[in-house]
């Protein structure tokens, strides 16, 4: 069985229940996750991925904000990039939306 097969991956878990997994974030807030990728490559001819966290408001009726990763894969093709980031597992997943938080809480230095 595959990675993208069972639900404990995200690519597992968008094809098994056909909607994005919903998190709680160290801040208390709700976020669901999306997969971004570059449709450009860069100078080096790769593309990039990241998750993006949309923040729900409190009813679960709009989104109220979002924080993003840094590049989590890099490929030549789109194709590799969100295969690579369907294959993380629901806990890199969550591991990564704290670690989104944690940085959007630090002061931006100048």
């Amino acid at each position: 069985m595959t990675g993208d097969v069972e639900d404990a991956t995200l690519g597992g878990y968008f094809r098994i229940h056909e909607r994005p997994p919903a998190f709680e974030g160290l801040d208390g807030e709700a976020y669901s996750v999306a997969i971004y990728v570059d449709e450009e490559c860069g100078p080096d001819g790769s593309f990039g991925g990241a998750l993006l966290f949309v923040r729900w408001s409190p009813a679960g009726e709009e989104p109220t904000g979002h924080v993003e990763t840094g590049y989590l894969a890099r490929a030549r093709s789109t194709e590799e990039v969100e295969a690579a980031i369907r294959a993380l597992t629901l806990h890199q997943v969550k591991d990564e939306l704290d670690r989104a938080l944690t940085r959007a809480r630090e002061p931006v230095e100048w």
